[in-house]
């Protein structure tokens, strides 16, 4: 499940959504998960599922790839539904004139609309970022973020200290767990149990992974000081790239996407 975790990799690969000015994933990704708490009709999700497959054949990255990111909530999706569909109050469902309730159980239309609703904003918030890191490289996605952010800098928000913590924990995701799978098997080999009992007893066992992870993330982190620091690392002031970010004709065209999206949204809910 560890390996299901899309967030924070990154899929090296020409496509026209890789080549996009990072600024501009960032502000769409934000956009798409507005848009996404927005929509009041199923017709709405029909044309984010529609827009989500047009940019997954677009960034020519797996369609598989893009779904394992959902594979670790799996069961925050289906509790979210389950609390939805049975706490929700409105009229109850009959099924041949016996209506679906059983104490304060009960399962109506209203919860069943919502259970869905809330299933698929999970489900399409987590492919929508998934497009972002699976698209972006790191670098581009500190550059992206620290232009997005400097111009608070003028009231003292440090943008480019923020946006390379950002990065860093996203990048860090996929390496600490691998580290995190790489310290399971390492236990199990030892006779380490992690399957069986109730979930007390698994939370209890993993108590032993917790350690040895906290020593490896604190090793790390001191060791990526060390790097920045060889390499006179001393913050963003008077810091050049090598590349400038630069929007072109496909941004553009990648926003006007974006707009006509939204103003689909819009139609959706006000006249389905």
């Amino acid at each position: 499940m560890l390996k299901d975790i899309t967030l924070g990799q990154y899929f090296p690969i020409e496509s026209p959504v890789h080549s996009m000015d990072p600024r501009i994933k960032i502000i769409i990704t934000l956009v798409f998960i507005i848009a996404i708490f927005f929509i009041k009709s199923l017709w709405g999700f029909v044309a984010v599922a529609l827009y989500v497959i047009f940019a997954v054949k677009l960034s020519r990255v797996s369609f598989k790839l893009v779904l394992k990111g959902i594979r670790p909530i799996l069961f925050l999706i289906i509790f979210t539904a389950l609390i939805n569909l049975f706490m929700t109050n409105g009229e109850i469902v009959n099924i041949g004139g016996v209506p679906l309730k059983a104490g304060f159980l009960k399962i109506t239309k209203e919860g069943f609309y919502s259970a869905t609703v809330m299933s698929l904003r999970l489900v399409f918030l987590v492919m929508g970022t998934s497009i972002l890191t699976l698209t972006t490289s790191p670098i581009l996605l500190t550059d992206g973020v620290e232009k997005l952010l400097s111009p608070f800098s003028k009231i003292g928000l440090p943008a480019h200290e923020l946006a390379m913590m950002m990065t860093i924990a996203l990048r860090f995701i996929p390496t600490l767990l691998e580290e995190t799978d790489k310290i399971m098997k390492a236990q199990m080999a030892r006779g380490a149990d992690f399957e069986s009992g109730n979930i007390i007893n698994r939370a209890k066992a993993l108590i032993p992974i917790l350690v040895p992870l906290f020593i490896s993330s604190f090793r790390r982190a001191d060791e990526l000081a060390v790097a920045m620091e060889c390499r006179c690392y001393r913050g963003g002031k008077g810091r050049t790239r090598l590349n400038e970010l630069k929007i072109g004709t496909r941004d553009w065209i990648a926003c006007l996407s974006m707009l006509t999206f939204m103003a689909v949204i819009v139609l959706i809910n006000m006249y389905l």
